[in-house]
């Protein structure tokens, strides 16, 4: 080993060479000599490496010192002898030092044994003649502190890591020239002595930083801290600071400290953190834009004060021209203006670094002066916002799903933050990527949902016109199933004028769900035709035939005939099969639930009779029918939802039909994820 052995934690045993104590460093359970310092050599002479200390030191009269070195090796703990006597053969006369044990690591598994000596046969001299010479024991005793002092410093470099030292008062004022941070951060001398090394400590840092060393040196014990120092180039780095208090009786006198850089120590545990943050924000939600809304909430503010997301047009082949993409979403730092709205944003001109992050699909990476960003970067109302709030950097980073564009991440940095790095678009590629299974599930969804809708939107047609009538009908499909519902609404005229409204569920949400709903709803449009007939009679006979077709199919059904009586107004002839009851709304705003009948659902009662109830229409009222997806959500009563129903409903009797349908809609907790369709008829006035 000699001079080159480590410390374990990467300090050369060479450090020290210059200590005023002498040093002496052995390896294993035979106390191999790998090292002795030039002031041991001094104080006991030059000696052999690489063969046992007890041989190296044959001369020593006291034997027993070996002994001390199996004990710290064995035990690990720390041994200290004071004025302890010691003499070489030959010389003929004692000696007193002041001995000190320690256990070490020197790397690579091996342990060994730090042995520190400091000579005091002066001071021993000097006190037992102090009564002859008084000044001599003063003069000594502060000698000998001062040597203390020394050892006691070296003693702690063996507790820190790295190859800069840092030596400061008790307050944390730098006391000592330090040619390694010197280097590091290019300061001179009389920039960094004193608090002048504070001024390379990132802003935000150095609240914090204060903070450790003023609760350190309250309590006179180690601190580690981390923190950004600027360095000679102008960039910030994060370094890590480890000092050991130096103490004589207790009292603080100094820090001893060593920094170390530890920059990619510090990104490769941010990116850990964060890309376990993306994982979970994403892990349960399905659709592409809600996916990418979550991962902006993970990068802003840790990475960005800004981030918008476009959604890019699937296309073949050449990039279009123009291209149309749609900004969905903006999350900016919270004390920073408004970031640009959601909306369409057409894009011409090949030259925009949007439009090349897409044709390229490669991140597009600009720094630049604070609120003048380079033009074409970014879409218009992008770069204007980057002016407003003094932008000094951004990325454009597309967003890649099973080898499409899908969408374009856009990045910003402001003000005096440090720009964006390459180490921070590569965090971004990487939170992508991370999210890309998730990002692709839910690519895959809206595709097929989008599909599904189609379908669905394909069976159920729009209402007929009824003179006399106001008809509205919506739907809107699950937010979390891809597959199409079996929800279905329709309305009709029979030959004699009248009205037939229906609406139903079949259970499942499924391609089955989907084709036995039409089937169902076909076919009760011909039952309904077939014969004169109450509703109830209709649904029994619809009752025979599901069980008879479709076994073990179950379906929810409300059937009602709407005719004009001449002086009663509109009269409403109804069936209810196991569905929620219709909802009747006056102008006034007083409503109600018609009765529901308490007739099973369809698919298990066979051929048992159904009854059928009548209700009169107010002028301007609204008879709702609707599927159980508006008024249900999970863990809460369905008598909680119907009491909602009731008063939306009522809080909108006076506005035009489409618009209640609308607002109902839109007044559903987001908690509501079922299929949703409604059918609505208002009378005209009286």
């Amino acid at each position: 080993m000699g001079e080159q052995a480590r410390h374990g934690g990467g300090l050369p045993l060479r450090a020290f060479d210059p200590a005023p104590v002498g040093v002496a460093v052995t390896s294993g359970p035979d106390h191999e000599l790998v090292y002795i310092n030039d002031a041991f050599r001094t104080m006991l002479g030059d000696r052999t490496l690489g063969i046992p200390f007890f041989e190296a030191f044959d001369d020593l009269v006291q034997r027993g010192y070996v002994s001390h070195f199996d004990r710290v090796y064995r035990t690990g703990e720390s041994l200290a002898l004071s004025e302890a006597p010691f003499e070489l053969s030959g010389q003929g006369y004692e000696r007193y030092a002041t001995c000190s044990w320690s256990r070490i690591s020197l790397g690579d598994g091996v342990d060994g044994v730090l042995m520190m000596v400091t000579e005091v046969t002066d001071r021993v001299d000097a006190v037992r003649a102090s009564e002859l010479v008084g000044s001599s024991r003063t003069r000594f005793l502060r000698h000998y502190q001062s040597l203390l002092k020394v050892e006691t410093r070296y003693r702690s470099l063996m507790a820190v890591e790295t190859q800069v030292l840092v030596v400061a008062d008790p307050v944390g004022d730098v006391v000592e020239p330090s040619p390694g941070l010197q280097r590091m951060t290019g300061q001179s001398w009389e920039e960094m002595r004193g608090e002048g090394w504070q001024d390379t400590v990132h802003p935000d840092d150095l609240g914090r930083v204060k903070d450790v060393i003023a609760e350190a040196a309250r309590t006179a014990t180690r601190f580690d801290v981390v923190m950004r120092l600027r360095m000679a180039d102008g960039t910030y780095r994060h370094i890590r600071l480890v000092s050991q208090p130096v103490l004589s009786h207790g009292v603080l006198v100094e820090w001893v400290g060593v920094c170390s850089d530890v920059e990619q120590e510090w990104q490769e545990a941010r990116q850990a953190e964060l890309l376990e943050q993306a994982a979970t924000a994403t892990a349960n939600v399905a659709h592409l834009d809600e996916v990418l809304t979550m991962l902006t909430h993970v990068i802003v503010p840790n990475v960005l004060d800004g981030c918008g997301i476009y959604l890019v047009p699937e296309f073949d082949g050449e990039l279009p021209e123009p291209l149309v993409v749609q900004r969905f979403v903006s999350i900016v730092r919270r004390d920073l203006e408004p970031a640009p709205q959601p909306g369409t944003v057409v894009l011409t001109g090949g030259w925009s670094g949007f439009v090349e992050a897409v044709r390229t699909r490669r991140p597009v990476h600009r720094t630049f002066p604070a609120g003048r960003p380079p033009p074409g970067l970014a879409p218009p109302a992008a770069e204007e916002w980057f002016r407003r709030t003094g932008a000094n950097s951004a990325a454009l980073v597309p967003v890649i799903v099973d080898g499409s564009v899908a969408a374009v991440l856009d990045a910003v940095v402001c003000g005096d933050r440090e720009p964006i790095g390459e180490t921070d678009v590569e965090l971004l590629n990487r939170l992508v990527d991370h999210a890309h299974a998730h990002l692709s599930n839910a690519m895959r969804f809206q595709r097929t949902q989008r599909v599904a809708l189609a379908f669905q939107q394909y069976l159920l047609s729009d209402p007929p016109e009824i003179p006399g009538l106001e008809i509205t009908a919506r739907y809107r499909p699950s937010a979390t199933v891809a597959e199409i519902g079996g929800d279905w609404y329709d309305c009709f005229r029979l030959p004699d004028g009248s009205a037939v409204l229906t609406i139903g569920d079949v259970a499942g949400h499924d391609l089955t769900a989907a084709t036995t709903m039409s089937q169902l709803r076909n076919m009760l449009r011909g039952l309904a035709m077939d014969r004169d007939e109450p509703p109830g009679d209709i649904l029994r006979r619809l009752d025979v035939a599901t069980e008879s077709l479709y076994d073990g199919v179950t379906a929810t059904c409300v059937l009602a005939r709407l005719e004009r009586c001449r002086g009663v107004g509109w009269r409403l002839t109804y069936s209810v099969a196991g569905h929620p009851p219709p909802l009747l709304v006056t102008r006034e705003g007083e409503a109600r639930y018609l009765d529901s009948l308490g007739d099973p659902l369809l698919g298990v009662a066979g051929d048992q009779p159904r009854t059928t109830a009548v209700a009169h229409l107010p002028p301007e009222s609204t008879l709702l029918l609707y599927t159980d997806g508006l008024v249900e959500n999970p863990g809460e009563h369905l008598d909680e939802g119907l009491e909602r129903l009731i008063r939306n409903a009522s809080s909108l009797a006076r506005e035009p039909l489409d618009v209640l349908c609308d607002q109902l809609l839109a007044r559903l907790s987001m908690a509501a994820k079922d299929d949703i369709a409604m059918i609505a008829l208002r009378p005209p006035g009286g």
